[in-house]
């Protein structure tokens, strides 16, 4: 019985901007109220600043990866056409370079030269931005995507802590937003592996170990100050 084989790279664009955006909404929003709430005495001050870290920081992660994927995008495209002027303009050497590409790839001289003659007959310009620039639909950047992945995300992420800081007390808030942080994050951890493939512990420890880091540098710099936020 024929199964097909599941594979996990063509998440791999917005999965990543989708778990980026989730980790800083949490991390960084998390951090800035327990930076707050060890220098303040009130409630008011903490909620301020969390929200206003949700909201700028969704805004700047989807705008900074709406950039960064079409820059990456331009790159691609520039190539391509590139290559298109190559085929036409020397196509004899860019057979040459395709063939010697799968010969290095294992096969022999003549069997790549067929092939590489077959696959330029079939689409040239598909068979040396696969093989030659790995560039193919299932990899290509795609801007809009990732910019929304990362800013829902982020803004999902975010709004967890922001929550917590409504309903935590006060006087515990900078403990039980730590807990509620690490929580949150080794779910995501799990979610993101599971989602792709990966190890589940491994993505857990990696996640939470940096998280754990950020906050408590956070909440260090906020108890040094020890400026009272009324």
């Amino acid at each position: 019985m024929n199964t097909k084989e599941k594979h996990y790279i063509n998440r791999s664009g917005w999965l990543r901007a989708g778990v980026l955006g989730a980790n800083d909404g949490i991390l960084s929003t998390a951090s800035i109220i327990i930076g707050v709430v060890a220098a303040s005495s009130t409630r008011e001050p903490v909620i301020i600043a969390g929200v206003a870290g949700l909201v700028a920081g969704a805004l700047s992660m989807a705008a900074g990866e709406y950039v960064s994927v079409s820059s990456q995008t331009d790159i691609e495209k520039s190539d391509l056409e590139r290559e298109q002027q190559e085929l036409i303009d020397t196509p004899k050497e860019e057979l040459v370079e395709l063939a010697k590409i799968y010969e290095e790839r294992g096969l022999t001289p003549e069997t790549a030269l067929e092939v590489a003659i077959q696959l330029t007959a079939h689409n040239a310009l598909e068979a040396h931005a696969r093989d030659e620039l790995g560039i193919t639909e299932m990899t290509e950047a795609q801007p809009l995507q990732a910019a929304l992945s990362s800013g829902v995300a982020f803004t999902v992420g975010g709004f967890l802590p922001v929550l917590v800081a409504f309903l935590a007390p006060l006087k515990y808030m900078e403990y039980i937003e730590y807990v509620f942080a690490i929580i949150f994050l080794a779910i995501l951890g799990l979610v993101s592996a599971r989602a792709g493939g990966a190890r589940k512990l491994k993505a857990v420890l990696r996640i939470t170990f940096w998280g754990t880091l950020a906050m408590g540098i956070t909440a260090l710099i906020g108890h040094l100050f020890n400026i009272n936020i009324a």
